[in-house]
């Protein structure tokens, strides 16, 4: 089954607790703290597999986890990390953010790696608070959530010629004659009912790989026939092959209805590349009508796919343009950016009716990973929020006794006379 377009969930592993641990071994008084820490959590990523041709398996396996890393145990034994996840994807996959079809990144190359969710921190044992003013630190950390991100993936097949043309106008026949790819070919109208790759090889090891899709009909644009589902699959392409059947009524107005609806679909496809093949001149009629609708054809070949004749002529005219256009793009490609680095605020307030809304990674990080069951633990939260500023900040802000002041999913009461404030 061929799919090009599904929804998927991703989820980083858990992060491990740490571990509240004394020493007690014998003939050893005072042994102290020795709670381990716990382990981080598996990633997620994206890896461009050459090995994938469409999304199936991802769209029957939505959603994807990583490991949750180990918890951390006494005699400053931390637990283990848990093992990433790698989703393998084709090459030529487009990660959009679900939630405003926002483009996150194009994996095209393969072996191209992406972290889609970071696996939460391990939490500390209390052995790593210990200090000279607190030498039996009585609680540990709690093991930090992974991220969770929904994305939608879409796939554009990576080819260099995609290959268009009305219904029954034997777009399969040529794929069948010019490559290995042994495409559904039958004598009625859409019998492609996805996208066919084939590589085309010719002589001095020089190799053309070519996109068959469903045929392309008036209105297509709009979403009628099966053309508008597949057109995105030519948008990577180098240059575009028209098959036109001479057999057909009026081979310009053909022409005309294809290339009308590729420039509906997307104004890019408007100046790409093109070569016309008209098809099926094995029929002596269609020979005829060649010459004379060969003027109204730029770039014009006489081919009859079903024998084979011309389609050697047409990939070596192809194969010429696709060389044309990657030395255009060599010549025209943008030097790589400048690495930015971006300063990030340790957290920001806003209003939120009655109180406040603290957003950071920081500041959520530290709420998420408090044991608020354990009163040392909350007033270690309460020391750490000090040091980076949030209740002067929320003082400045107006803050008063009473309010709610919300961090990540917890919700804590500001008191303005807390210790250290």
């Amino acid at each position: 089954m061929f799919v090009d377009r599904t929804r998927i969930r991703v989820t980083g592993g858990s992060g491990g607790n740490g571990c509240c641990s004394f020493r007690r071994e014998k003939y050893v008084p005072r042994g102290g703290p020795d709670g381990g820490d716990g382990g981080k959590g598996g990633d997620v990523y994206f890896v461009a597999d050459a090995r994938c041709s469409s999304l199936a398996d991802l769209h029957y396996h939505s959603h994807w986890k990583g490991e949750a890393g180990g918890h951390g145990t006494g005699s400053d034994c931390h637990g283990k990390n848990g093992k990433d996840v790698q989703i393998s994807v084709p090459p030529g996959t487009v990660l959009r953010c679900y939630s405003d079809h926002s483009l996150v990144v194009e994996l095209l190359e393969p072996a191209q790696r992406l972290l889609v969710a970071r696996g939460g921190q391990g939490g500390k044992g209390n052995a790593r608070f210990a200090n000279s003013t607190n030498r039996a630190p009585r609680f540990a950390e709690l093991g930090e959530p992974g991220e969770d991100a929904e994305y939608l993936l879409e796939l554009k097949l990576i080819a260099e010629v995609g290959i268009v043309g009305l219904p029954n106008a034997g777009k399969s026949t040529f794929l069948a004659a010019a490559t290995a790819a042994k495409p559904k070919i039958a004598d009625y109208p859409f019998t492609t009912l996805y996208p066919n790759l084939g590589v085309a090889h010719l002589s001095r090891y020089r190799t053309l790989i070519l996109a068959d899709i469903p045929g392309i009909i008036e209105g297509a644009a709009e979403g009628k026939g099966l053309g508008h589902d597949f057109l995105r699959h030519i948008e990577r392409t180098k240059v575009l092959l028209f098959i036109i059947d001479l057999g057909d009524q009026d081979p310009t107005l053909s022409r005309h209805i294809l290339e009308s609806e590729l420039a509906r679909y997307s104004p890019v496809l408007v100046d790409r590349p093109r070569v016309f093949a008209l098809n099926k001149a094995d029929i002596p009629e269609n020979r005829e009508r060649f010459q004379r609708t060969v003027a109204e054809f730029p770039n014009a070949l006489c081919i009859s796919a079903a024998t084979g004749n011309g389609v050697q002529d047409v990939l070596e005219r192809l194969w010429e343009m696709v060389e044309s256009a990657r030395q255009s793009e060599m010549i025209g490609a943008p030097a790589p950016p400048a690495k930015e680095y971006v300063y990030e605020a340790p957290f920001v307030i806003e209003k939120a009716g009655d109180g406040f809304r603290v957003a950071g990674k920081a500041v959520v990080r530290a709420v998420r990973m408090t044991n608020f069951d354990n009163e040392e633990a909350i007033r270690h939260l309460h020391r750490k929020l000090t040091k980076m500023g949030l209740f002067h900040s929320l003082r400045r802000l107006g803050a008063q006794d009473g309010q709610t002041i919300t961090i990540g999913d917890i919700e804590l009461v500001y008191q303005a006379d807390q210790p250290g404030d």
